[in-house]
């Protein structure tokens, strides 16, 4: 039998989107104010032992379990003490609790009933900001408002669906699961009045080490990770600053850095030497109902269809307005002008398209004319063997597709991170299928992030004259690769790019393009939940 936390039960109470989300889909995120709140209650658990007694209890009958903060035995009866680091409600008559605080206690009381074998009628919450306490008395209609919560909440662990969010707008601000729920960004889809506030962090605490260079091993240190390459010096990273770990081309990995890895929710994903993406490990469970709903979703071709022609429009529409950007003031030949009109051609075809393979030969169309002119976007005077003379790969044959072949490797990377982390299945694709060892749904996410995070830093790197055919390149056949160097300057400048910012057009709130990532997968999961139009709508300025 599986028992519910009482902690969940001030979830429900508090939200039911909330309680789905940590419960059913298992996620959990400790923001500050939850950290704050576990020492709070440290500080407790620590504090007058001969006045306040902690019980960790269970109740197959009630089907909960939880640990009381405290309770007081005075004047033979017991009293549930709880503790919360906010302020109390305001009411007609005073402080007064609030429901969820209200509903939990009795979930408390009724475990502590039973344990005790006698009726728990009272309890108190202790309200640290404002320095209030509100006392509680527990009888029968509390104990029949936690039976429907808690039919209710077994109703919902039943369903893939996840439940409305609240009404009470306000209650998202101090939620640790905002930047998973969307919940501003749900409001601003159905009010057009709506200004929707940026719950979701505008970049990522943590950095993610690549470990790069022949012979380099990533060990563990008690609660680091030491990077020690084969002739230079060792460096170390408290593992609460990693986000994720890429291991490049020949080097190793302990069994203890990577039990550390897991411990901690830190992915690991392997490069070859080359950069190609070989494979990647997330810890943690699988969202059985995330999977399921995207399934039935990228099911319908007719679905399909449509979030195709937005990949493809925000794609092509990138690629535009890079080229145009690009060549501002200059003197735009005949070749530059016909490969413009060919993409605005393509643009203007999608809306048209009734089939995805359609609408591939028009991204194909579009693409090529990008191509075809990306050579007048790099410096005239640079070293012929930095001249673009077409896409190639597998192998690249001249060091700017060198580059770009690496560049979307690392950004494949990325995006099969922000896929996991979300909790979706990456061989479910849109537009995309699976003929290689490639993620359909991660190439799909990538044609957003193309042009913005690799394209354009490459050509900005090349006009900046950064790259040396001797010191960053070596031959291997008939293939051109980065070298050791080379890779490390290729990530340092990609890893700088990631953390700019940009204003999204439509929400009106600025994050990183490291935290766009994740944004998109997320707003791709609310267009087949009830919530479509977000999704793929930034452009390049």
């Amino acid at each position: 039998m599986t028992l519910t936390r009482v902690m969940a039960v001030h979830a429900f109470a508090y939200c039911p989107r909330l309680f789905y989300l940590e419960e059913v889909e298992e996620i959990r995120l400790a923001d500050e104010r939850v950290i704050v709140g576990r020492e709070l209650h440290y500080e407790l658990e620590n504090g007058e032992k001969s006045v306040f007694h902690t019980f960790t209890l269970e109740s197959e009958e009630w089907g909960l379990k939880g640990k009381l903060d405290a309770c007081r035995y005075s004047n033979g009866s017991w009293c549930i003490l709880e503790h919360k680091r906010g302020r109390s409600r305001k009411g007609d008559h005073g402080a007064e609790a609030w429901d969820s605080d209200r509903l939990q206690v009795t979930a408390y009381a009724v475990l502590l009933s039973e344990h005790l074998e006698t009726q728990v009628t009272e309890a108190r919450v202790r309200y640290h900001a404002d320095n209030k306490s509100v006392q509680i008395r527990i009888g029968r209609q509390e104990y029949q408002e936690l039976e429907i919560a808690i039919k209710d909440m077994d109703i919902l662990r039943e369903s893939t669906t996840r439940p409305e969010i609240t009404p009470h707008s306000k209650r998202c601000i101090h939620c640790s699961l905002a930047p998973v729920c969307l919940p501003e960004e749900e409001r601003f889809q159905a009010r057009e009045d709506w200004e929707p506030l940026r719950l979701y962090p505008k970049h990522h605490d943590r950095l993610t080490l690549h470990v790069v260079g022949h012979g380099t091993q990533l060990s563990k240190s008690n609660n680091r990770l030491v990077v020690k390459p084969l002739n230079d010096v060792e460096e170390s990273y408290p593992i609460e600053q990693v986000e994720q770990v890429a291991l490049h081309g020949n080097v190793q990995a302990t069994t203890q850095a990577i039990h550390l890895c897991f411990a901690r929710d830190v992915q690991i994903h392997w490069l070859g030497s080359g950069g190609r993406y070989l494979g990647g490990s997330a810890p943690g469970k699988g969202g059985v109902q995330r999977r399921i709903r995207q399934y039935e979703a990228l099911s319908d071709l007719n679905f399909c269809l449509e979030r195709a022609k937005e990949l493809v429009r925000a794609k092509l529409r990138m690629q535009l307005a890079f080229m145009l950007r690009a060549t501002r003031g200059k003197n735009r030949n005949l070749q530059l002008q016909s490969n413009l009109s060919q993409l605005r051609v393509c643009l203007q075809a999608i809306p048209q398209s009734k089939t995805i393979e359609y609408l591939r030969g028009i991204e194909g169309r579009g693409t090529q004319a990008y191509f075809d002119s990306f050579n007048q976007l790099i410096l005239a005077d640079l070293p012929s063997e930095l001249h673009f003379y077409g896409r190639n790969r597998k192998p690249p044959r001249d060091a700017v597709n060198a580059l770009l072949s690496f560049g979307y490797q690392l950004l494949y990377r990325d995006i099969v991170s922000a896929i996991l982390t979300v909790g979706l299945e990456p061989s479910f694709g849109i537009m995309h299928t699976a003929r290689s060892a490639a993620y359909p749904l991660a190439l799909d996410i990538m044609e957003l992030f193309r042009t913005p995070l690799v394209d354009i830093v490459v050509i900005a790197s090349l006009n900046r004259r950064q790259w040396n055919m001797d010191m960053h390149f070596h031959k291997l056949g008939v293939g051109i690769y980065l070298n050791d160097e080379g890779r490390n300057q290729a990530i340092a400048l990609f890893e700088t790019r990631k953390t700019e910012t940009w204003k999204h057009p439509v929400l009106g709130y600025s994050l990183s393009y490291h935290r766009l990532m994740e944004l998109e997968v997320r707003l791709l999961e609310k267009t087949w939940m009830g919530h479509p139009g977000l999704f793929a709508m930034w452009s390049l300025r």
